[in-house]
């Protein structure tokens, strides 16, 4: 009998008591719950269901949900009036004193939080945990976003990179996340890769001196020398940013966490295939690259060059090369003798020049020096002590 009328006492509440409740009508800006054994029905104002702002009650929650909530104010009927008193309460208050005890442990964990994106304002996204989190437009992505509109709704995961409960601010960051999987990828793929090694890799960034290349998680440097076999002056005259290539690992670094790659390294060789391409006999145009005592280099493809020796630049007898050509010049050139395995092209301007009437006799005929790469080391030689000379 005792314990019956202990189950209908009527609760005497007081403001800062914490009770449970449930909903029993929603209206457009407050929540009528009923409390058990208590002496009154309570309200919650639509500004205390929820930490985010909330255009309707019906948001929030729905006829018969029940939760824990704060009596903020007790109102008791005026001793003229034939009404009910009411206790004014807060759902918000309740939520937030039990989602910062979980958020500090969290924050101090660094535990990873995955939520839905409640709302894109002015400056970034707002979470919902409980308590209003904020996402600053500069820790959303770890590159520019032009806009977040398709943001809202979304499941992202976050990290909180700073809290104070007192002044009631929560900042979270998704780029964070995405930083620490891009660390973890980056050491799994380094461990992993070895000299040697040929992978497809994506550029991602152009610099002066190469670009950077991401080869699944983290990215590596391809040197400009290593762009390609032919010089190149400007890596953007030969890459784009978001252009798929295939690279060499040059070196991997672990303890630095450096990769160098070679794009050059993959691709042909530039005197593969030379004794089609400039067969005995051919003609070809190309452009003066250098100008020695002994003759003219001319680069007759990117990165092949074979030399004019200086019997075969004119049909009368020069001193010096200069006389007649000059760096940079585009000439036309017959193919005298080609070599692959040696890398050796010799190469002829006067035979395809008109013979001028000269009294003069015909030059000798022209032998092709022992070469390297299309010229001699004698020839080399004698050149560097011409200068020696010169300069004493």
């Amino acid at each position: 009998m005792s314990e019956e009328m202990n189950l209908n006492e009527v609760k005497e509440l007081k403001d800062g008591d914490v009770v449970r409740a449930r909903v029993e009508s929603v209206e457009d800006n407050r929540v009528i719950v009923s409390i058990p054994n208590a002496k009154y029905d309570g309200i919650i104002p639509i500004s205390e269901l929820s930490s985010l702002h909330v255009e309707k009650a019906s948001d929030a929650v729905s006829v018969g949900d029940e939760f824990e909530v704060v009596v903020k104010k007790v109102e008791e009927p005026s001793e003229d009036s034939e009404g009910t008193g009411n206790y004014v309460l807060s759902k918000r208050q309740v939520d937030a004193v039990a989602a910062w005890d979980v958020l500090k442990k969290q924050f101090e964990s660094g535990e990873v939080i995955e939520s839905e994106v409640k709302d894109v304002v002015k400056g970034g996204l707002v979470i919902d945990l409980g308590v209003r989190g904020f996402v600053p437009a500069s820790l959303v992505e770890d590159y520019f976003v032009e806009t977040f509109d398709d943001y809202k709704g979304k499941t992202l995961q976050f990290k909180i990179v700073e809290m104070d409960q007192e002044k009631n601010r929560l900042i979270l960051s998704h780029r964070a996340v995405l930083e620490d999987l891009k660390a973890e990828k980056k050491v799994e793929v380094i461990n992993t890769i070895k000299e040697g090694d040929i992978l497809t890799g994506t550029v991602q960034r152009i610099a002066t001196f190469g670009a950077f290349v991401d080869i699944g998680g983290v990215d590596g440097l391809v040197h400009i020398s290593q762009v390609a076999h032919e010089h190149v002056s400007n890596v953007y005259d030969v890459l784009s940013e978001g252009q798929e290539v295939q690279v060499k690992v040059l070196s991997v670094d672990p303890v630095n966490e450096r990769i160098s790659l070679s794009i050059k390294d993959t691709l042909a060789g530039p005197w593969e295939g030379i004794e089609e391409k400039a067969a005995k006999g051919s003609v070809l145009t190309g452009v003066v690259r250098r100008l020695v005592t002994f003759g003219a280099f001319v680069e007759v493809f990117p990165g092949v060059e074979g030399l004019v020796h200086i019997s075969q630049i004119a049909h009368k007898h020069i001193n010096t090369p200069h006389e007649v050509l000059e760096e940079g010049q585009e000439v036309q050139v017959k193919v005298l003798e080609v070599s692959e395995d040696e890398k050796r092209l010799a190469l002829s301007i006067r035979e395809l020049l008109e013979k001028e009437a000269s009294d003069e006799p015909d030059e000798e005929s022209f032998e092709l020096p022992e070469q390297e790469n299309g010229f001699s080391f004698g020839d080399l030689l004698g050149e560097q002590l011409k200068n020696f000379k010169s300069e004493e």
